[in-house]
Formats: C-alpha cells, sequence, structure tokens
C-alpha cells in the first residue's frame, strides 16, 4: 500500500493516460495542471530525461528545502547516494519503457525515515514521452540536521500497474530480421 499522496498521483496519472487524446497510454505534459496536486505541489517536480538520466527543470519548495539548494538544471541521480544511482536509473527508464509509474522507496538521514518517490512519464512537446512528473511522499515528518547529508538511499523500485508498452520482441518479416 502506498502513502495516499503517491497513490492519489497514480490516479491522476492513470485517469490522464486513459484519455482518448493521449497516445500510448503516457498522457502530454500539457495535460497535468498543476492546481490538481494542491498541497501536494512544493513536493512534486519535474524532469527532463537525459539517457539514463533525467535532469531537473522544477522542483517544489519542501523538496528544494529539504535538499538544501535549488535544484533546476541537476541531475535527478545526483540527489542519490552513489550505491543507488543503478537502481534509479534502471527505474527512470522503466517508466518510460513501460509507460508505467514507477515508485521508489528510499530513505532518508540518519534516522533512515521512508520516503516514496513517484516516477511517472509524460510526454514533451516533441510527443516522445521524455517528460517526468515526480513527487515526494514522506512517511513521517523528516526533520534532518543542518550539517546532515541530504542524498537519498533508494531500498526498493516498483512498477505500477500494467505496462502500457508491449515488450519489445524480435520479428522476421520476408525473411529479414525486425525488432
Amino acid at each position: 500500500m502506498f502513502h495516499p499522496d503517491t497513490q492519489f498521483l497514480i490516479d491522476h496519472w492513470t485517469s490522464l493516460a486513459g484519455r482518448t487524446d493521449s497516445r500510448g497510454g503516457i498522457p502530454d505534459r500539457s495535460a497535468v495542471e498543476p492546481q490538481v496536486l494542491g498541497l501536494r505541489l512544493p513536493r512534486a517536480f519535474m524532469a527532463r530525461r537525459a539517457g539514463e538520466d533525467a535532469v531537473i527543470r522544477l522542483a517544489g519548495s519542501w523538496i528544494e528545502g529539504f535538499h538544501g539548494e535549488a535544484l533546476k538544471d541537476q541531475s535527478l541521480l545526483s540527489l542519490w547516494r552513489a550505491a543507488s544511482r543503478p537502481l534509479v536509473s534502471t527505474a527512470l527508464i522503466q517508466t518510460v519503457r513501460e509507460g508505467r509509474p514507477v515508485v521508489i522507496v528510499a530513505l532518508a538521514g540518519a534516522i533512515e525515515a521512508q520516503i516514496e518517490i513517484a516516477l511517472l512519464p509524460l510526454r514533451g512537446p516533441s510527443g516522445e514521452p521524455d517528460r517526468l512528473l515526480g513527487l515526494y511522499a514522506p512517511a513521517a515528518t523528516l526533520t534532518l540536521a543542518t550539517d546532515e547529508a541530504r542524498l537519498l538511499t533508494a531500498r526498493v523500485s516498483i512498477g505500477v500497474g500494467e505496462a502500457a508498452r508491449a515488450p519489445l520482441c524480435l520479428a522476421a518479416v520476408h525473411g529479414r530480421r525486425i525488432a
């Protein structure tokens, strides 16, 4: 069972993905109306995919306060401990490749407070699924010491729902192999 805010965002994204103007089960970035997030907005972020990473375009005030700096144009992977980056990178790829939300369960601070980071794919202006909507959902109030590291530690990532895109497979047409 997910944090109520994570579940809200997944349900909202699912409703957008089911609309007729959604292509391949992935809604357009323009379909997301920030005011729908309400009090969750300070914990939301928007990122642009960059290979196996993503670059933060916008981050809410809660997220920037948690990390202790402005995050515009920073790598999303830079917010994670080095040992967590392969899992986070795989989650970034999975959400776009499978066209479904992925939730990363992480730990924050010395007290190892649990926090969920939801990643949801969106189509950018080019029509490609190159945008990500994210949300931080802490299980409890996070109070970290001023000198405490702000990097997250990923524990597990979970794909939510059915994959909207069929897995790639090899096929042959008239004896010629195609993907």
